[in-house]
This record gives structure tokens, sequence and C-alpha cells, in this order.
């Protein structure tokens, strides 16, 4: 709050340090509002703000700052000089003292002497504190510059009451709206629902009967303001119990690839060379030629940080020359060498110089001797691409090899007496201290 006073047309609110009076004297969500309005006139200021943030994680204003929007609230309530009111026809119920969106931002715009859009800005911190409901689009706490319909929220659900909003008053009203609905409620009350039964079990006995008391009084009333008071409960409840916000399938996709960047950076974090040193040393630093000597394509014995990127990923292997010499050892024991010669062949096919009849008699005709194992729609569209043939014409037969080879033979290979033997052959060079 400033220190000088404010002039009798200045309505100044302003929240920046003091801590609320109660952790729930309003119904903000996890969004700090922070609005300003001002006037043309110097003398003329609002600005809201609030920017404390208390134990739950959630943005309160301070009491100050709601007695002073409650006094706005008594003007837009005015008969004669505040929005205009009247009935509207909800479906097929005429719901009374109904307000419209564009009737609200009118009138703080007129009031206030602003721009559509600052208007608008207030009157959605209006419905977002709790002191107007929509009608229609109750997950929404915005104002829509259209003909939507809103009502003034009734003094008793205002913030400044201070209710305490209890975990058995949610589930009383949650298990309401399930007798109500028949057990189809929206899905993040579902869940809330559920977590709650799981939670309060040892009384809910007790919840349920409350439910079924205030449904029954409820159906008493006559249906316009049994609507209403639908309407105003439902909204003081996604003010102090708001729906956690789903992701959207952009979201996803960028927590997919953050989480990948993250576990790709965690499995090759000691296998950079930028962050770590090259063993036994660097030879663009020192002129000693060790590190590319043990680190040559098919080199007898192979260092262990080699060793250990074969076992990051099957695509690992195959890219090393000497993880493919073991990988293809493995194989003949097993007596399926040819799906990784074929493999190779199709390589050799894309980006060397090879005869494509070679391969079609030695790994895909009928009784050839090192004939592969493929499924019939594989070698259907395998067959039907030889009539035109190009260097990426056996693609489909090569695909289907490399997929068979990593969820089949890549997993019996890491466990297997050959793997094993390599591993405990390798060699854990020693760093070279030059003087």
């Amino acid at each position: 709050m400033s220190s000088g006073r404010a002039p009798e047309s200045t309505i100044s609110i302003d929240h920046c340090t003091s801590p609320p009076a109660s952790p729930h004297d309003t119904g903000l969500t996890g969004e700090s509002v922070h609005i300003c309005v001002r006037q043309r006139k110097a003398s003329d200021i609002m600005t809201i703000r609030n920017t404390f943030l208390d134990h739950g994680q959630r943005y309160r204003p301070r009491m100050a700052c709601l007695k002073k929007a409650e006094k706005v609230l008594l003007e837009m309530q005015d008969p004669k000089t505040g929005v205009k009111s009247q009935p509207q026809r909800l479906v097929i119920t005429t719901i009374p003292h109904a307000i419209t969106g564009e009737d609200i931002i009118a009138w703080l715009a007129e009031r206030f002497q602003i721009d559509t859009q600052e208007a608008r800005n207030f009157g959605s911190m209006l419905v977002a504190l709790g002191y107007i409901y929509p009608l229609q689009d109750h997950k929404r706490l915005v104002i829509k510059p259209d003909a939507s319909l809103y009502r003034f929220q009734t003094p008793y659900f205002w913030p400044t009451q201070q209710w305490p909003v209890e975990d058995t008053d949610y589930a009383i009203y949650l298990a309401k709206r399930n007798i109500r609905k028949k057990g189809i409620l929206e899905l993040h009350e579902q869940e809330q629902y559920n977590r709650l039964h799981k939670w309060m079990n040892h009384k809910w006995d007790f919840i349920v009967m409350q439910a079924k008391e205030q449904y029954r009084a409820a159906k008493e009333r006559k249906k316009p303001d049994r609507v209403v008071f639908d309407c105003q409960e439902r909204a003081y409840w996604v003010v102090h119990r708001p729906p956690v916000r789903t992701h959207t399938h952009t979201q996803i996709i960028k927590l997919c690839i953050s989480c990948r960047l993250v576990k790709y950076s965690a499995t090759y974090n000691s296998h950079d060379p930028f962050l770590f040193k090259c063993l036994p040393s660097n030879p663009w630093l020192t002129d000693d030629v060790t590190y590319w000597t043990l680190n040559m394509p098919n080199v007898e014995i192979p260092t262990r940080m080699r060793v250990e990127r074969w076992t990051f990923s099957f695509g690992e292997l195959l890219s090393d020359p000497r993880g493919r010499d073991d990988f293809r050892l493995f194989l003949k024991k097993e007596f399926s060498g040819e799906n990784l010669a074929f493999w190779e062949s199709c390589e050799d096919l894309k980006w060397g110089a090879a005869f494509l009849i070679l391969y079609e008699k030695t790994f895909l005709a009928r009784g050839a001797p090192r004939w592969i194992n493929i499924d019939g729609k594989t070698m259907e569209i395998t067959v039907n691409s030889l009539k035109h043939p190009h260097r990426y014409v056996l693609d489909a037969a090569q695909t289907h090899i490399y997929m068979l080879m990593k969820k089949d033979s890549y997993g019996r290979y890491l466990k297997s007496p050959v793997f094993k033997d390599t591993s405990k052959k390798s060699v854990c060079p020693e760093e070279h201290k030059f003087t």
C-alpha cells in the first residue's frame, strides 16, 4: 500500500510485501496476478499487484486488496449505475440477474477510462478471485468479450469471509456431484474424488451421508435457484481447488525430448573428451599417439571404455568395426552369421560399388548359400523393388534383419561368454604423466 493517501477519485490496490491475513482468504490459482490498470489522468491510478507466495505455493492478495476489490464489485452491482443484469435463458432454465462478459468489460472500461484489453484483464482478475463466476464455461476463470453469461458471487463465498477450505467439505461436494451426475465427473474431479476416497476412507460413510442430505435439500428448491446455487458452489471450488493443468501434445513431445537428452548426457558423460581426460593422454596435446594406437578400428584387444560403449545401444556396437567382429564371432556360434553379413552387404550397396545380382543370389534366392529368414510381406516388397533396382532397394529387408538382431541376438550377446571374455581382456590404460 502506498504511504501517501490517494485522492477520492483514486482506487489504489497494491500488494507487494505483506503476508495474507489467512491462507484461505482468496482463491487465486498458482499464477500471480499482476495487472496494472492506468487511467489517462495521472491522478486516477489503479494498480493491483500480488507477488507474495504463501506456503501452499499460491499467490494470495492481502485483505486490503480484497476489500478495495469488493468496493469495485459493489459499484458494479448498483441498480442504476452498475452493470446491467437481466434474466437470461440457459438451456431450458431462466437464470435471474445474469450479466454478459461484454457488458462487464464495457462497464470497467468506461468507469476507469481504460482500453478494452486492460478492462478484460481486470475482469478476469475478479473472476479468478471468485467475485464473478461463469454460468457456462466453469473451467476457465476468465472474462470472455462476448455474450457468455456470468453472475455476481454471493457474499457468502467471497474471499474475505476466510472460510477454511477443508478436504472434508470438498469431499462432500464431490460426493454430492457424483450422486447428481450418477458417477460421471470431470476428469480432474474424478481424480480428486478417488484420492480423497482413499485418504478419508475411515469417515467416507459420514461424507456420503452429508452429501445425500445436501442433495435431498437441494431438490426441494426451485430449478432456477438450484442451478444458480450449483454454479455458485462449483465456481467456489474451481477457485479453491483448481484443475491440474494437463500437458498439451507439444509439451509432452518437448518433455520426452528433454528426458532423452538428459539420459543421453548421463550415459555418455564419461566418454566426452571435453569433460574427461583421454587415457593414456590426449595426442593433440602431448604428441603421444598411444591413444590412437589403442583405438584403431581392428585392434586385437580393445580398451575398457570402448567395450563399455557397445552396451549403450545396438547401433554403437555395429558402428565399431572391432565390436562388429566380436558380434560376428558370437553369431557364428549361434549359426546365424548370415544376418550380419546381409546387413553389411546392404551397407556396401548403399555407399559402395557392389553388384546387386550377387546379393540376390547369395541371400534372397531360394536355396541360396546364406539365405536369410524374412517374413513374406517383407520378401514381397523386396522382390517387387528388384524389378527397378537402385541402391536402397534392400532397405525393407535390411531393416527387418536389423530389428531381428537388435531384439533377439543383441541381448543374448551381452550375456554371452564371447562378450564377457572380451570385456575381461580389455585394457584400461593409466594416465601418462609428462614432465
